[in-house]
């Protein structure tokens, strides 16, 4: 990650000064992080909570179904306090029917299953799966949000063709070769120049596109541990027991993200947030 006092023209600061330096960026970051992240943090704290419930007490109702109705209501409160705009909402929405279409052939293919009983299933999977799907897509529209992001140097066409190519690889690797390492390295190819911008407080910093989605990755794979461990849904080789996932799954999440930033992407580029031909300062 570079700095530079210098960047992209972008919206005004959106926290006030404070004291310079490295501990006091951090901590401006991580805020801002958790910020961004309430979607993701709204559905772990659900998955908690209910996994506490249904621990002591059997409720008349299953608990994913109870899951779904909760995951709903925080998509809608987040929208009336206008935390998503309308455009947002209908790229987190696109996003949750891709994931869904996913959760419905993996389990299916028996990659992972979800073991608790439910009756707002769609095709066995239950509903609210789709949820955490729009979750990332969430974060990605508060990041450019609460971050003010730019993207230089951003390669569009490339970036839909191979995110499209990496969500098809999830269903065709079953007959197919797996080509997840080709297309990771396709990406930092693709993506070598482009560099993501985003502000803490009223200093600029960037780092390279792929190395956002690298990032991005495994704090989905750290997050996929604890939805497994809360018992979200199950891999067969959890079935005795839970026990981490394998680390192998970072990488096909760095891939996913890549197909959400791009649904955000075709918004974003449209209100000037991103630049193809890198015009914007840069610092070395």
């Amino acid at each position: 990650m570079n700095s530079s006092g210098v960047g992209p023209v972008g919206p005004a600061p959106l926290l006030r000064p404070v004291r310079p330096g490295f501990w006091g960026q951090l901590w401006r970051f991580a805020l801002i992080q958790v910020q961004c992240c309430v979607f993701p943090i709204a559905l772990v704290a659900g998955l908690a909570l209910t996994i506490g419930v249904w621990s002591v007490w059997d409720p008349p109702v299953a608990r994913y179904d109870v899951l779904f109705g909760y995951a709903l209501v925080v998509q809608l409160v987040l929208v009336a306090m206008r935390v998503e705009t309308g455009r947002e909402l209908a790229v987190i929405c696109c996003f949750h029917l891709l994931g869904l279409g996913l959760e419905i052939f993996k389990t299916h293919m028996g990659s992972w299953g979800y073991p608790d009983p439910g009756l707002l299933r769609i095709a066995g999977v239950p509903a609210f799966s789709g949820f955490m799907y729009a979750s990332v897509g969430s974060y990605i529209c508060q990041a450019f949000w609460r971050f003010a992001l730019r993207v230089s140097h951003y390669p569009a066409a490339a970036m839909v063709v191979l995110a499209g190519c990496s969500y098809a690889n999830f269903f065709t690797h079953h007959w197919l070769p797996d080509l997840r390492v080709v297309l990771a390295l396709a990406f930092v190819a693709v993506l070598w120049r482009s560099r993501v911008w985003f502000r803490v407080g009223l200093r600029w910093y960037w780092m390279p596109l792929w190395a956002a989605f690298v990032l991005i990755g495994a704090a989905l794979w750290v997050a996929e541990n604890l939805a497994t461990l809360l018992g979200a849904w199950r891999y067969p080789d959890q079935a005795s027991g839970w026990h981490l996932v394998h680390v192998g799954k970072w990488g096909s999440w760095a891939l996913l993200v890549s197909l959400s930033f791009a649904l955000v992407a075709a918004v974003k580029q449209w209100e000037g947030q991103l630049e193809p031909d890198g015009n914007w300062p840069t610092a070395d």
